[in-house]
């Protein structure tokens, strides 16, 4: 095992403990730091293709839209768009190798979660309703190209971005109804849990 693996696992506890009921400070210096660990490990994978940078400044993407939610002033719009391209560049390593397909029940299913969780939240989203739903359907889009990889080509890498990808809408999910709906106590924890795992797994994709 690799240090930084190793430092990623340690550091992303440390948040998540405290974003449940640690001191304000760890939440600051953890988060960033977890992020700046787990690009640290994908730069240590085996081979780095010019297609295995997507998955790098899409680590870079998530920690600007992080930094932009710590600081003082109302800034959603653009982390809302670092998080954007963030899943963007996601979806765009995991179609690379595909070969054409097209099944027509992962689309069904996801069109039909990202419908439900735009009805619910809609009238809460105010003047952030089309940033909001332009994130949601690159999440989306990005899980459906992880479905697409693991069907055709069914494999340990594959499997590993699907979780990675489902993790991370999962995480996106919480993440706005307790902000824009209904706010609940360990949010931050489970959010942090889904979120990092989520990135871990796309990562360890790089080192299969």
């Amino acid at each position: 095992m690799s240090w930084p693996f190793l430092a990623v696992i340690f550091s992303g506890w440390i948040y998540i403990d405290a974003a449940y009921r640690g001191p304000s400070w760890q939440r600051w210096v953890f988060k960033p730091v977890t992020m700046l660990l787990m690009l640290l490990w994908a730069w240590q994978a085996p081979e780095i293709t010019t297609f295995s940078y997507l998955i790098l400044f899409g680590l870079l993407a998530s920690l600007l839209a992080d930094i932009l939610q710590m600081i003082p002033q109302d800034r959603m719009f653009y982390a809302i768009g670092a998080l954007f391209l963030s899943r963007l560049l996601y979806a765009l390593y995991f179609i690379n190798p595909l070969t054409p397909s097209f099944y027509w029940l992962p689309i069904v299913i996801l069109l039909a979660v990202g419908g439900i969780i735009v009805l619910l939240l809609w009238n809460r989203l105010e003047d952030m309703r089309w940033p909001v739903v332009t994130y949601l359907f690159i999440t989306l889009l990005m899980v459906w190209t992880a479905v697409e990889g693991y069907i055709t080509q069914t494999n340990d890498m594959s499997f590993s971005q699907l979780i990675g990808s489902i993790l991370l809408l999962m995480a996106s999910t919480i993440w706005l109804f307790n902000r824009y709906r209904k706010p609940f106590q360990a949010a931050d924890a489970v959010i942090a849990v889904c979120y990092f795992l989520g990135h871990f797994m796309i990562v360890r994709a790089l080192h299969i």
